[in-house]
């Protein structure tokens, strides 16, 4: 049985299409950021400024959340990341350390998108 990923991610959010031969699934991941992260702590004393320790703490927010996206595609025959902004590049970083770089049909920047249309485009490439 093949399974087929499509998913539409950005910072904050991603939306995975799972299309199997017993039919579709829709999942959404919610990664909890903000558009503008304030992380609180850390007066720049010792662990470096308070700009580092807050960008070390939203890289360790999204790698957490990418584990997460990964962990639900991680046995998918074929993968599709689209998104607006950098967070698909940054993804498909992550899913070439896992070794699975050669599942990835596509990377493609799209803005926003229904669950719908992200279904149809994931079904269309299967189709092809």
């Amino acid at each position: 049985m093949k399974k087929q990923v499509g998913l539409w991610i950005d910072h904050r959010k991603a939306v995975i299409v799972l299309i199997t031969d017993e039919g579709e699934e829709i999942k959404k991941i919610v990664s909890g950021m903000e558009k503008h992260v304030r992380f609180t702590g850390g007066d720049g004393s010792e662990e470096g400024s308070s700009e580092d320790v807050r960008d070390r703490q939203f890289g360790n927010h999204l790698n957490s959340y990418y584990d997460e996206v990964i962990a639900f595609i991680r046995d998918a025959d074929s993968i599709q990341i689209f998104g607006p902004g950098e967070a698909k590049g940054e993804l498909e970083k992550r899913i070439e350390h896992e070794g699975l770089k050669a599942r990835i049909l596509a990377i493609e920047t799209v803005d926003k998108m229904t669950d719908k249309q992200i279904a149809a485009k994931v079904r269309e490439q299967v189709l092809m």
